[in-house]
């Protein structure tokens, strides 16, 4: 069933209506600081999103929260629709930066044309597609059109792999028709194709000795491990999809002890499974010049490479229709590098969109910021796709 525009453009007025609202929304997300490593900031923003989606949607007929361990914790609310279908509207409360940054974040300046950004720690990636969420529910509903059950999953781990809400997103991916990942756009595009990936560990084990009485009888940990990252730098093959960053190295004990210890946190994005394989041959293959000195590394792949897959073609062309009877030219989609949890939905083959969320820029980097003028309409994409969805995806 298509809607008529007379429903469309109510949808985008309404939305348009509540701009300051859902902008209100997104301000109180990103105060409350939510650092991938910060517990209890991860407790308290869980909450505190809990809270915005009650306040907002009333009382969820169904909700659980799972522990996360040393991680923040998983929550699932499920509101009841009137139609047949079931969505589920996923994204992540935990944030890259430590928990402080936003006492000093400045904000930018407008772009040329005057636009104006909005500025914090976390707004883009993702706190402003997660208001927009629960505000696209709330628009769905109030249209008075048949809405979908929809499950919303807030995760605190993104941001470091996922490990233990992994299950979960894989578990309510299962029970629904399809799944939208409210991560943010790719300059406005829908993102299709994403990078798989690995955070490899190396960690060096060398030979501990005095550096002025006798350096000869230390082998070290930190010069053989210096040696294995240049080689694995070297495994990179941008042209075929492949990068790979040393982000975190550490070792030894003091300046005047060749150092015993020294590990490394690696992190790989591939484009294919067979480049996975390479990777995992070429790393076993390294060799460092001091044979006394032990490497072990841990090929951790985290996520795998998501594509478009024959279940997910169907709703992007969905996600397209909505968008011209809102008034769009076109909805483009995109393939990035990074990756996030719509890779592990579509490795399942079950139908996936991902950056449903924010427009702006400048993820995990200082200054990230969004348009507040593309909010309106984020959101009802979004409120317009439910509609949708109300009766099941049929591809």
């Amino acid at each position: 069933m298509t809607t008529s525009p007379e429903p469309a453009a109510a949808l985008i007025a309404r939305a348009q209506e509540v701009s300051s609202e859902i902008l209100t929304d997104i301000l109180t997300l990103v105060r409350q600081e939510t650092s991938s490593h910060d517990l209890a900031g991860l407790a308290a923003g869980l909450d505190l999103l809990r809270e915005l989606a009650v306040h907002r949607l009333g009382q969820p007929d169904h909700e659980h929260r799972h522990p996360g361990g040393e991680s923040g914790d998983t929550l699932t609310l499920t509101y009841t629709g009137s139609g047949a279908g079931h969505v589920a509207l996923v994204g992540h409360y935990d944030t890259v930066w430590p928990t402080g940054t936003f006492a000093g974040w400045e904000q930018p300046e407008a772009d040329r044309d005057g636009r104006e950004k909005l500025s914090a720690p976390g707004i883009f990636d993702m706190k402003t597609g997660l208001a927009q969420g629960i505000w696209a529910l709330r628009l769905a509903r109030e249209s008075g059109a048949a809405v979908p059950t929809v499950t919303f999953l807030f995760n605190g781990d993104e941001e470091i792999g996922s490990l233990s809400s992994r299950p979960v997103i894989e578990d309510v991916a299962r029970k629904v028709d399809a799944t939208l990942v409210l991560e943010p756009t790719a300059h406005g595009a829908v993102k299709t194709a994403r990078k798989g990936s690995g955070i490899f560990k190396a960690a060096a084990t060398g030979v501990e000795a005095h550096a002025g009485l006798a350096p000869e009888d230390g082998a070290s940990a930190i010069l053989a491990l210096s040696e294995f990252v240049i080689a694995a730098a070297k495994v990179a093959r941008p042209e075929r999809g492949t990068t790979i960053n040393t982000g975190l190295i550490s070792g030894g004990s003091a300046t005047n002890v060749v150092a015993g210890r020294a590990t490394a946190s690696i992190d790989i994005r591939i484009s294919s499974e067979s480049e996975q394989d390479r990777v995992d041959a070429e790393f076993a293959a390294i060799r460092v010049s001091d044979p006394r000195v032990r490497i072990e590394v841990d090929h951790a792949w985290n996520r795998p490479p998501m594509t478009l897959n024959a279940a997910s073609a169907p709703l992007l062309a969905l996600a397209r229709e909505v968008a011209r009877e809102q008034g769009r030219a076109d909805l483009p989609d995109a393939a990035v590098g990074g990756a996030s949890d719509a890779n592990f939905v579509a490795a399942l083959g079950l139908p996936v969109l991902c950056g449903m969320g924010a427009v702006g820029d400048g993820a995990h980097a200082r200054g990230e910021f969004v348009y507040p003028d593309t909010v309106p309409a984020q959101t009802a994409l979004v409120a317009g796709l439910l509609q949708r969805l109300a009766e099941p995806l049929r591809g």
